[in-house]
């Protein structure tokens, strides 16, 4: 019987993600692999280019920093529920990966809003052009569930893509909302994590395949953590759109990302937001 390790890897994600806190020795997650020791390490770094000990640090901050910005909780009790058990753990970590404190971190998220509406020499701080695009074909895994919570999913598809090695016919990670959380229930939101492919590569299972509409789009080039994500879209379809006029078509926002937190500081990250829109009369 072949081995299905993409399966083991998604236990080891899915283990991180419910439960950041704890503590989790190599020992204990090859055994979840069902893995040696030294052959889980392998395999592990192999098939998700990270290692055990970059994934947890990973997906601690990450939900570390969106906590930050939509709870209200202290920030040391953010710190402990990701596994810093002290304030200085959690702020020496956070400052490393994001280049400020916690603290400083929430502030700058709050201040968002009006940074968004901020323009320098004429150009927006987050400029949108209005601009006709190309349909793209996807392939990837549907997620359910809170958007921020869509590198859980992410995490399956690296394993899937690795497996069949089709991770250099990528050209680019991407994903589409499909619900406005405004209106949807957290738990009923539905995305999908995907990479942008050519029309000729396949898409075995349990990936699937989505093509993106093309024309009319506005597209906003932003720059930052992906916890200011949010802010954008509310400013998006709310100032922005207002003082446009443009009218919005009945198509799903997606985004495209220019990079990837794997190697990438978190201010510099880079995301396309695709909003499509109707066509002029």
């Amino acid at each position: 019987m072949a081995v299905d390790y993409r399966e083991r890897l998604r236990r080891v994600y899915a283990a991180i993600h419910d439960d950041p806190a704890r503590s989790y020795s190599l020992d204990e997650m090859a055994d979840l692999a069902a893995l040696s020791r030294f052959h889980f390490h392998r395999v592990f770094a192999a098939m998700t280019g990270e290692t055990l000990a970059e994934a947890v640090r990973r997906i601690r901050l990450n939900g570390a920093a969106h906590a930050l910005v939509r709870d209200t909780a202290p920030v040391a009790a953010i710190g402990r529920a990701h596994g810093y058990p002290s304030a200085a753990s959690f702020s020496r970590a956070f400052r490393a990966a994001y280049g400020v404190t916690p603290a400083r971190f929430r502030a700058r998220g709050l201040a968002l809003p009006d940074a968004l509406k901020t323009t320098k020499g004429g150009q927006a701080m987050f400029p949108v052009e209005i601009r006709n695009e190309a349909p793209r074909r996807l392939i990837g895994l549907p997620h359910r569930g809170a958007y921020h919570q869509i590198n859980r999913t992410y995490a399956a598809l690296g394993a899937e893509l690795a497996a069949r090695d089709l991770w250099r016919q990528s050209r680019g990670m991407a994903a589409v909302y499909y619900n406005d959380p405004a209106l949807t229930p957290e738990g009923d939101l539905q995305s999908f994590a995907a990479i942008m492919v050519d029309a000729d590569v396949p898409c075995p299972d349990p990936l699937q395949s989505r093509e993106v509409a093309g024309g009319r789009h506005a597209v906003m080039v932003f720059k930052g953590p992906y916890t200011g994500l949010a802010a954008a879209y509310d400013w998006l379809f709310g100032a922005w759109l207002t003082e446009s006029g443009a009218a919005l078509r009945d198509a799903p926002s997606w985004e495209l990302y220019l990079n990837s937190p794997m190697d990438t500081a978190p201010d510099a990250l880079e995301t396309l937001i695709f909003v499509p829109l109707e066509d002029t009369p």
